[in-house]
């Protein structure tokens, strides 16, 4: 097939990943604003940040994973042309992120006690504590949020969960900046400002996609609730099916990215400060992964509700093609501005040389981070989420950890070392998936030409 089959699917990749981009970048923008605003007050408060960050990181991982279930279901609802089978759903998928969204709360709060035995400079833990209670109270509406953006996803309406996210954004800025530093009528709270910033804009969020969402002539009918058929046992266990196995994914994942700042903690307060700015600037490229990865589930999705085999692998190679080029391009600019990035978070001559280095660690792993996201989505499109989490497992626990341990803690490496074993695992992950669609694919594009012949008898 010549690459053109290919690359005319960019367009179409791209417009519905954009707002998807922008929307994931705006999760991460707050992250980033609370890390910059942070790191004015020196390199312990951004390690605490880290700190507090790497729980919530695997309690999100869990809720989103779950949340992720609703977007392929309502892809092929609407690729089949099925509205009720849709609206139930999505009706059953806000029940089901709002209770996730109590258990991530209380899961939090609970799992406060760990940081204590983590081996971590006892100064951030202290200011880690604070910081951690008020975010881990944020699940709540963040998980609700999820499900509006996962069903507007799944019906290709990629852009309203990009609007109340980048307005979300600036809400989060204005009272970083009010709240952590005491400006006007409001006192000096420092890193639980930055907290209390990130639940005021997850509110915000929430009460924003609710509001424009219902507005709309093309989600109106999905509104519409009734007591008939809102608690259908198989509808949640076709949910927590699909949705189960995406968060055990996204918590190998992110759980070794965890471990990398517990391992950073344990070399001292710099590393782990430069960790999490490598890290940060990490995760805003791979953010931009996410949105192909969604629209792969979505276009798989439709292409899974109408049987168009050909079509439904031609477009998800077309999105894994599309990830290669924009993250070697990514990879490309850290490599180059790798010495000036760290700056914009501190003015810590050691902590930017250690971030400048890990950056160019981060180059190389781009590729292979960007397309094990797409791979995965495109598994998710075709409701394929069992074995891909054991691969998962193995590539980041089986490969990726054991490496980061030996070469950050046994070697000279230090913080390098750390980060070649996610390179190892992300690249073990990328490989393995790929051989897991490629086969899945052809499966089913051989299955539906075997079959053609007998539709063909039939319709005779």
């Amino acid at each position: 097939m010549q690459l053109t089959a290919y690359t005319k699917e960019f367009g179409k990749n791209l417009n519905i990943a954009y707002p998807v981009m922008l929307g994931q970048l705006g999760h991460v923008m707050v992250g980033l604003a609370d890390n910059i605003m942070v790191g004015r007050l020196g390199a312990a408060p951004l390690a605490a940040v880290s700190l507090g960050n790497s729980l919530v990181f695997i309690a999100l991982s869990l809720g989103i994973g779950f949340s992720f279930a609703i977007t392929p279901l309502i892809a092929e609802a609407d690729g089949a042309g099925d509205i009720e089978t849709g609206k139930s759903y999505f009706h059953h998928g806000i029940i089901m992120c709002g209770i996730n969204g109590i258990f991530l709360f209380l899961l939090l709060l609970l799992a406060k006690p760990i940081l204590y035995h983590l081996d971590q400079p006892p100064e951030v833990v202290d200011l880690a504590i604070p910081y951690l209670e008020i975010v881990a109270f944020s699940m709540i509406p963040l998980m609700l949020f999820q499900a509006y953006k996962q069903f507007a996803d799944g019906l290709s309406q990629t852009r309203y969960a990009m609007y109340a996210t980048l307005i979300a954004n600036v809400v989060n800025i204005v009272f970083n900046y009010l709240l952590i530093y005491g400006i006007w009528i409001f006192p000096r709270l420092e890193l639980e400002g930055a907290a209390m910033g990130t639940l005021i804009s997850r509110f915000f969020m929430i009460w924003f996609i609710w509001e424009i969402l219902r507005r709309k002539k093309k989600f109106r009918q999905y509104f519409v609730w009734s007591r008939k058929g809102l608690l259908k046992i198989d509808i949640f266990k076709r949910l927590f099916a699909l949705g189960f196995p995406t968060a055990l994914q996204m918590l190998f994942e992110v759980a070794i990215f965890t471990a990398t700042v517990f391992l950073a903690g344990t070399l001292g307060t710099n590393p782990q400060a430069a960790n999490q700015i490598a890290l940060n600037l990490a995760s805003m490229t791979f953010m931009v992964a996410v949105g192909l990865g969604v629209t792969a589930t979505i276009r798989v999705g439709n292409q899974k509700g109408k049987a168009n085999y050909h079509d439904l692998r031609r477009i998800a190679l077309s999105t894994f093609l599309l990830v290669f080029f924009i993250e070697a391009v990514f990879a490309v600019g850290f490599i180059l501005l790798k010495d000036w990035l760290p700056t914009l978070y501190i003015d810590n001559a050691e902590v930017i040389l250690l971030a400048a280095q890990l950056l160019v660690v981060a180059a190389l792993f781009q590729l292979s981070d960007g397309l094990q996201v797409v791979i995965l989505g495109a598994l998710r499109g075709l409701q394929d989420v069992k074995f891909p989490t054991v691969i998962c497992f193995i590539a980041y626990w089986i490969i990726g950890f054991p490496v980061s341990w030996y070469l950050g803690k046994e070697t000279s490496l230090g913080s390098m070392g750390i980060w070649f074993g996610l390179l190892a695992g992300l690249s073990a992950s990328a490989f393995m998936l790929y051989l897991r669609f490629n086969s899945l694919s052809k499966k089913l594009l051989f299955s539906a030409v075997a079959n053609e012949p007998e539709k063909q008898k039939i319709s005779e």
